[in-house]
């Protein structure tokens, strides 16, 4: 069930001003990125017509966290998060330029774009561990939950207003949502800049592979954390439509930049007022089988997504779909960060980002690629179905993680059950 805690509660996290900082960074960062997202989508699908080259996008910003992964979330626990994420946000802020100079220029090719996406994915490989390491580090134990739904909701405006205005960016102009975009990276940098330095990383202990493979170990031997990021990696690998919407505003629903916008935005809509709600009335009891719930209902609305001739119902499945997602990233991300130990969250973050790209961007590919083979709607269709088998197996296959009640190790002594 859902409690409701005080208002003051209800903003416990931002009692802490570092944590203010580093929320506004995230959301101006955020903001940015869907910017970027919607506008390098319909750029490139006006140049080449092919969705292909669509699922391209995500497979290119999902390979450098992949090949980089034993050493982004080892520089996150050595060196200082802060500093990481102001050096990774000032290279993406460089990406921007260059997609301003590239649309300036008028290319005609998407190969440019997509070597500037490859760089903006090695920075974000980066930046994913160390921002996700950092959060613990600003508020207490007792508040972090709080955090992580104050959190994502930032994430989720951004993907609502982020969409919105690369759309109607683009509309105004191609060049428009990549110098807006470069504003938001240099606010954000400032806003990273005001978080207070954390205490210096131990860099005295020697990187070995074991030392290295420490956040695979953990997550291996962790039932419950393997559980919620496996479950949440495919079903949203599967689920994901996201990379095929420029292809059902423009050719199933007959849409321009604006409302494919506004499609983007839409699990934004849900997500935010499903984060809203959890900030107030977190989960108490029976977060693990809710998380499953939720997964199967994500999957339901894909399937109603890849069906829908009408925008309403496209938009109100993409809501649905949004909150729905919501509660599954809050009670996975309260899992990796509670239980995981301050000396490790670098490198088990790092192994949770890929987890998270393998999902998203790697989903893109494979909605992409599938819908390059049997269509959009076939491949959103049968991706959705494909969540809800997933959502039902993961409940069988890790018991364990679907009898998790509450989101705090220590109150819940489960981490180290084995499944039965």
């Amino acid at each position: 069930m859902l409690l409701p805690l005080s208002a003051a509660d209800k903003y416990a996290a931002f009692r802490h001003r570092p944590f203010l900082f580093y929320f506004l960074a995230r959301f101006l960062s955020g903001f940015g990125m869907q910017i970027v997202s919607v506008a390098v989508g319909w750029q490139i699908y006006d140049m080449t017509r092919n969705p292909f080259d669509l699922g391209l996008v995500g497979l290119i910003q999902f390979m450098p966290a992949l090949v980089l992964i034993l050493f982004t979330g080892a520089a996150a626990d050595r060196y200082g998060r802060r500093t990481i994420m102001l050096l990774c946000e000032a290279v993406i802020a460089l990406g921007s330029v260059a997609l301003i100079a590239l649309t300036w220029h008028g290319t005609t090719s998407p190969l440019p774009i997509f070597a500037v996406l490859l760089v903006i994915g090695i920075s974000r490989a980066f930046f994913a561990p160390a921002s996700s390491a950092l959060a613990p580090n600003l508020v207490p134990a007792q508040d972090l939950p709080n955090a992580i739904a104050w959190n994502s909701t930032a994430w989720q405006t951004a993907t609502i207003v982020g969409p919105v205005a690369g759309g109607l960016l683009y509309g105004i102009a191609p060049i428009a949502p990549y110098v807006t975009s470069l504003s938001l990276f240099a606010l954000a940098i400032l806003a990273i800049s005001l978080v207070l330095k954390q205490p210096r990383r131990n860099r005295s202990q020697a990187q070995s592979w074991t030392t290295l493979m420490a956040g695979f170990d953990y997550i291996w031997r962790q039932k419950v954390v393997l559980g919620a990021v496996s479950l949440d990696m495919f079903a949203v690998l599967l689920g994901g439509a996201i990379a095929l919407m420029p292809v059902f505003a423009r050719d199933v629903l007959e849409l321009g930049p604006s409302g494919l916008g506004w499609l983007r935005a839409s699990p934004g809509i849900g997500a935010i007022a499903m984060a809203i709600l959890l900030a107030s009335r977190p989960i108490r009891h029976n977060a693990g089988m809710k998380m499953f719930i939720a997964v199967g209902v994500f999957g339901a609305g894909t399937v109603v997504f890849g069906l829908s001739k009408s925008l309403p119902l496209s938009m109100a499945a993409l809501i649905v779909m949004g909150a729905a997602d919501m509660i599954s990233v809050y009670v996975r991300q309260s899992l990796v960060q509670l239980w995981t130990p301050d000396e490790l969250r670098g490198r088990v973050s790092a192994v949770n980002s890929v987890f998270i790209g393998a999902s998203n961007e790697l989903g893109e590919f494979r909605a992409g690629s599938m819908a390059a083979l049997i269509g959009p709607v076939a491949a959103v269709t049968i991706g959705g179905a494909g969540t809800l088998i997933v959502a039902l197996a993961w409940s069988f296959g890790f018991p364990v993680l679907r009898r998790i009640q509450s989101l705090d190790k220590e109150r819940t002594g489960k981490a180290d059950e084995p499944d039965s």
